[in-house]
């Protein structure tokens, strides 16, 4: 087959000033020329299929590759006729596409024989753009107001991406550092909103009003409020009701004391004032609170998974691995969700539609606290 000269970087991309090629280009270049040089070893290639490749040309030429008749031995070594055959099946979807570029692929293949590894490292650059797909989505879903069910779509989607995970750590051998060295993201900073902090109002006013419905409520934790003065206010309600004493807002006041909740910022009156107004039972407000931090926490999970897969350093295993580890903690708030969605429900009071008497807000009341 004769080779024409190899083209400069700029005739490649089309483009004087795009960014470099990613090393995943230099690999398809050069599986795409060991098949043009030696055709038969496509049946190297296991499970390739054109989507792995990056490129939508290269896609469309080993798509080609897969539908156009293989010529024999002979008939490959004397005449052009497989590179006319791939370039006339791809042209339709890569109208681009030129005989010399087709020609300077061949000379982008270092080794024919080392088809299968290019083809490895294809895999596993798709597994990496497909894992961050799965994390996209889950990102949009746990911040999508517009779902009519925001826990299940994004359990959903958490679903999805473990599939992926276990299909990941299938293809994929295990290896010595397993765990990616990525820096973690900073954490998104998420204001809690007037909504989200007159629920835990209501939490507290009406735990404190309902005590016993505390010992059912083990599923909500102090962290998953989204003010942090809030999480310890319900430490201490749950404290008292863990000691069986006596509860009420003089109680809980001095519950605070002893925590060193009271300050110049948030006085005695300030939280007198914040446990007085119950309306709708603590389970009402609860799952409110749990279905926020869910939420939140499936945003800070995706946000890690894209930045382990933004660190092209890391291999489809470490992928994984640190995947997995970073949806540990949405599995526990998962879980928690469950239990408090699928428990056997106690009678519980409608709460007051949202039109109806709201919690007064002082003026000495906490300002709005970053969510973190």
């Amino acid at each position: 087959m004769p080779h024409l000269p190899v083209p400069g970087p700029d005739e490649d991309t089309g483009l004087a000033d795009a960014p470099p090629p990613a090393p995943v280009h230099y690999a398809e270049q050069a599986l795409l020329g060991a098949l043009l040089l030696e055709p038969a070893r496509l049946d190297e290639l296991g499970p390739l299929a054109a989507e792995h490749f990056g490129d939508p040309a290269h896609s469309a030429l080993y798509a080609a590759m897969r539908t156009a008749a293989v010529p024999g031995a002979d008939e490959h070594r004397t005449a052009p006729v497989w590179l006319r055959r791939v370039l006339d099946a791809a042209q339709p979807q890569a109208p681009g596409l030129t005989a010399s570029y087709l020609h300077s692929l061949v000379h982008r293949c270092p080794w024919p024989g080392h088809a299968a590894a290019y083809a490895r490292m294809l895999e596993a650059d798709y597994a990496r753009r497909t894992l961050r797909e799965h994390a996209e989505r889950l990102a949009q879903a746990a911040t999508d107001g517009s779902l009519p069910d925001p826990a299940a779509t994004v359990l959903a989607r958490c679903d999805a991406l473990s599939g992926f995970l276990d299909t990941l750590s299938g293809r994929f051998a295990p290896h010595p550092g397993s765990l990616p060295r990525t820096p973690p993201p900073a954490p998104a900073r998420h204001t809690a909103g007037e909504e989200a902090r007159e629920e835990e109002r209501a939490l507290l006013a009406c735990a404190t009003a309902q005590p016993a419905r505390l010992r059912q409520m083990r599923w909500l934790q102090p962290d998953d409020f989204a003010l942090p003065r809030h999480g310890q206010l319900f430490t201490c309600l749950t404290a008292l009701v863990h000691r069986r004493e006596p509860v009420d807002a003089v109680t809980v006041l001095w519950e605070a004391q002893h925590q060193h909740l009271l300050t110049a910022d948030f006085t005695p009156a300030d939280l007198l004032g914040l446990l007085t107004t119950p309306v709708g039972t603590p389970e009402h407000w609860g799952e409110k609170i749990l279905r926020r931090a869910l939420l939140a926490q499936a945003h800070t999970t995706a946000l890690r998974i894209r930045a382990f897969t933004d660190d092209a350093a890391n291999t489809p295993h470490q992928l994984a691995t640190g995947s997995r580890r970073a949806l540990a903690d949405l599995t526990a708030r998962r879980t928690r969700w469950q239990r408090a969605t699928r428990s056997p429900a106690t009678p519980r009071t409608p709460a007051v539609p949202r039109a109806g008497p709201r919690l007064r807000t002082t003026a000495a009341s906490p300002a709005t606290r970053v969510w973190r």
